[in-house]
């Protein structure tokens, strides 16, 4: 069990905190009430007519990850940043590694870099990435970024991407390379988790879901070798509804190490505040 959970705030480039003054008051609230981490998630585009996969309506606002953490790390001082997650097939890997040693660097250092192999078919569509191979490219696409972020001389050679010759500086000022997560329910994310990743991250997920996770994620270090220097698995989730002490607790006991608690998405401004400091106030440092 961990000694204690951390807790993260997920939405941060969504509804009332897509705009900038709400956005930036909500960080500053966060940090100040000792949060551990604020998150984004993605999506470029979204299926109109909304389809049964789609999370959200598509009208519905979504800033890019990368831009509104670099915002947010410009309105606050120590809280780590988290993209929850980046679609990497949709991607290009050394153009998206630019963008996050970019980031990293303006952050002083606060990056979580959490990616996933996408589901949503019409946006790999629309963006023009086939949804075959999603995870062979989710694979490739971050062993080609840890190449360009870590080698003397970065060269990649694989089904999906190809380089050699090139250089890209600055490197992330973490070393050799950000905090990763990976996100997925599936064994190629657990594989990728165990394999490539300091931590992974569940969405949904109650408890009794949770600690099934971390019992797949156990069975998965067992098939394969986990790197030494990626240290101990990280276990982040966000649950599907309100969390309190007791099940917080429930969480810690499977094994969690993070929850990702959704921002209300009915609140306005004053409400998500009165959510954040309650939390901060009735949980933060206590479970």
């Amino acid at each position: 069990m961990p000694e204690h959970l951390s807790f993260g705030l997920f939405g941060l480039n969504t509804g009332p905190c897509s705009y900038p003054e709400a956005v930036a008051h909500i960080a500053r609230v966060a940090e100040e009430a000792g949060w551990e981490s604020l998150w984004v998630g993605e999506h470029v585009v979204l299926p109109e007519p909304r389809t049964r996969a789609a999370p959200m309506e598509p009208r519905d606002r979504i800033l890019d990850p990368i831009v509104a953490l670099t915002y947010l790390a410009a309105h606050t001082h120590r809280v780590k940043l988290g993209t929850g997650v980046i679609i990497l097939p949709q991607r290009n890997p050394l153009v998206l590694a630019k963008q996050l040693a970019s980031l990293d660097v303006l952050a002083g250092g606060r990056l979580i870099l959490g990616v996933g192999a996408g589901y949503l078919e019409p946006e790999f569509r629309a963006i023009g990435v086939p949804l075959e191979h999603r995870g062979t490219r989710t694979d490739e696409y971050l062993m080609a970024m840890k190449a360009l972020w870590t080698m003397e001389q970065p060269a990649y050679h694989g089904r999906f991407v190809e380089f050699g010759g090139v250089q890209a500086f600055p490197h992330p000022v973490q070393q050799p390379y950000p905090h990763i997560v990976v996100g997925g329910h599936s064994p190629g994310a657990y594989r990728r988790a165990v394999t490539m990743a300091h931590g992974w991250y569940g969405w949904g997920q109650d408890a009794t879901a949770a600690a099934q996770a971390v019992q797949d994620l156990k069975e998965a270090a067992e098939r394969y070798a986990r790197p030494a220097e990626l240290g101990p698995l990280e276990i982040s989730v966000t649950p599907p509804g309100p969390v309190d002490h007791d099940l917080a607790s429930r969480y810690a006991v499977a094994g969690v190490h993070r929850l990702i608690l959704r921002l209300p998405s009915d609140a306005d401004t004053p409400g998500l505040e009165q959510f954040i400091v309650g939390i901060g106030e009735t949980m933060i440092g206590q479970v």
